[in-house]
């Protein structure tokens, strides 16, 4: 079975939807350069300019600590994100539901509330 990257890059073409429950999809735009590394690139909405939403996205190495995390402890909760996955965090909060919400969409975790996703 291929390693979360290689799910990632099977799963990823443009315009996949990343499931939000409460605020709608996130829409996937492609693979590129984020914070000077190979990163997943995606979508949010830009309520002030619809027609040109924002662009966010997480490295390789933030999906692998994510992924490592899901895997040891069973959950993904956002008071572990911000602590430890600081820089991804500081990009937005909703890197924190992005990384959640891929994890859904490729059957790997399930959304149980707000902030926690926990293993499927």
């Amino acid at each position: 079975m291929p390693g979360i990257i290689g799910r990632l890059e099977d799963w990823a073409s443009p315009g996949a939807e990343i499931p939000k429950p409460e605020t709608g999809a996130y829409r996937v735009k492609g693979w590129g350069i984020r914070r000077g590394v190979h990163a997943l690139i995606y979508f949010i909405p830009n309520h002030a300019t619809p027609r040109h939403p924002y662009e966010k996205g997480v490295t390789v190495s933030e999906w692998e600590q994510a992924y490592s995390r899901l895997a040891s402890e069973g959950e993904l909760r956002r008071s572990w994100f911000e602590r430890s996955m600081a820089r991804c965090n500081e990009e937005g909060g909703c890197n924190f539901t992005a990384i959640g919400g891929v994890f859904v969409a490729l059957g790997i975790a399930v959304r149980h509330g707000r902030g926690v996703y926990r293993k499927a």
